[in-house]
């Protein structure tokens, strides 16, 4: 149930401490991302298989995210927060349990496939917890919060990874994980209320992409897609650019992920904050969709085409601000436009994520000279996703015109 500003003149503050579970699991999630990474040529050499083959444990784990993300969030519209969240837990938990117990890739990959069941259960689950418990006026700085908390994960993904694969063997990390989710499942029992659930209705394969025939959402998740086709499409080469760019070396590769991690960081926390200043005088319709992809455009530019390291750098975490940013617009638009779809419309936001991803990596894997086809790709990208989010700020803009018309009083939301 969404609630509601207090009468109170004193500006709504947003107390952390009831999610500190559910963050912590953002945590954990975030961390997952990145974690196999490092740990590809140990676990290829323990295992006695390629690192070719290794990596196939984390093409499951997107892959399945990705397809299953829909299904899982519509359960969660329908049968409520707290069963989701504690079923997704416990799988992540035993998920990582039996990676670390793997003795051969089969296991291996199949852990990973159910740690990406698991985070697909849970994470969908955690953003419309999050959307649908907190104030209007604070909703974007929780939002905001909860992205932090999974963007320092993928930060310290990869030097945790190594870090205990160098002291412990790479099994260690999956034990970290396993035992830092044994740590959250008790808080989050007390902290995510019972009850809740939805009527079990629609639960046939049609009701999961309800999301697709509400006309805002639809337009939301095509900008999506855009946007992370030249995000993240992008991204998949950056490493490459700077390297060929600057001759940097692999520690110093290292350094420039934390830029990414402190971006993102920071574009989260401005994002919510500023939707949250944004809804308060009535300007619903997430106008800063536009503005986040214009600073992508003009990060993604500098990274390539800027004169010198510094200036490069720069545009790294300008990319990832605004990529910080366009994220937390995204989720406040899926957990208000339609309460109904909170989860549902949530997990078609990562699915359409990691669909764009494919799409610009393709897209620029086509041309053989890659800075020149990772800036124009990506700029490109990123002004059609601009484009697209005038559409959806204007679509939204005469939606709450036409509401206001039928109910002058503005009578608010109901979940």
């Amino acid at each position: 149930m969404d609630s509601h500003p207090s009468d109170s003149a004193a500006p709504a503050r947003f107390r952390w401490a009831p999610y500190a579970s559910v963050f912590l699991l953002l945590f954990l999630f975030g961390t997952e991302t990145f974690l196999v990474s490092p740990l590809l040529p140990t676990i290829a050499g323990d295992l006695g298989i390629s690192e070719q083959s290794a990596a196939y444990s984390v093409t499951a784990y997107v892959l399945v995210y990705a397809v299953c993300a829909p299904f899982l969030g519509l359960v969660s519209d329908r049968v409520g927060r707290r069963r989701t969240l504690l079923a997704g837990s416990l799988l992540f938990l035993l998920s990582n349990a039996a990676a670390a117990l793997s003795d051969g890739l089969p296991l291996l990959v199949l852990s990973r496939a159910l740690a990406g069941i698991a985070a697909a259960s849970a994470g969908p689950a955690i953003w419309a917890h999050i959307s649908e418990t907190t104030e209007d006026a604070v909703r974007g700085r929780a939002l905001g919060l909860g992205m932090a908390f999974f963007s320092c994960g993928q930060v310290l993904g990869v030097p945790l990874g190594g870090f205990l694969a160098g002291a412990s063997g790479w099994r260690a990390a999956f034990w970290a994980m396993a035992i830092g989710t044994l740590l959250v499942v008790p808080a989050l029992l007390t902290q995510i209320p019972a009850g809740g659930a939805r009527a079990a209705r629609g639960m046939g394969a049609g009701a999961v992409f309800a999301a697709w025939r509400h006309p805002a959402l639809r337009a939301s998740l095509l900008v999506n897609t855009a946007f992370n086709a030249a995000n993240l499409g992008a991204y998949t080469f950056m490493g490459a650019v700077l390297t060929e760019r600057f001759d940097l070396s692999v520690s110093t590769l290292g350094l420039v992920s934390v830029l990414v991690g402190v971006g993102s960081i920071v574009g989260s926390t401005a994002g919510g904050r500023l939707g949250d200043r944004a809804r308060a005088r009535g300007r619903t319709h997430l106008p800063m969709l536009a503005v986040w992809s214009l600073l992508l455009a003009v990060g993604i530019a500098v990274t390539v085409w800027g004169p010198g390291l510094v200036l490069a750098l720069v545009g790294v975490t300008l990319w990832f601000v605004a990529s910080g940013g366009f994220v937390i617009d995204q989720q406040t638009l899926a957990g208000t436009t339609a309460p109904e779809l909170r989860a549902t419309s949530s997990a078609w936001l990562t699915s359409t994520m990691y669909a764009g991803t494919g799409v610009g990596a393709w897209a620029i894997g086509l041309f053989s000279d890659l800075s020149m086809a990772t800036a124009v790709v990506g700029v490109v990208l990123a002004l059609v996703a601009s484009l697209g989010g005038l559409m959806v700020g204007t679509r939204l803009r005469r939606n709450a015109d036409r509401e206001l018309l039928v109910d002058p009083m503005g009578a608010p939301e109901q979940a």
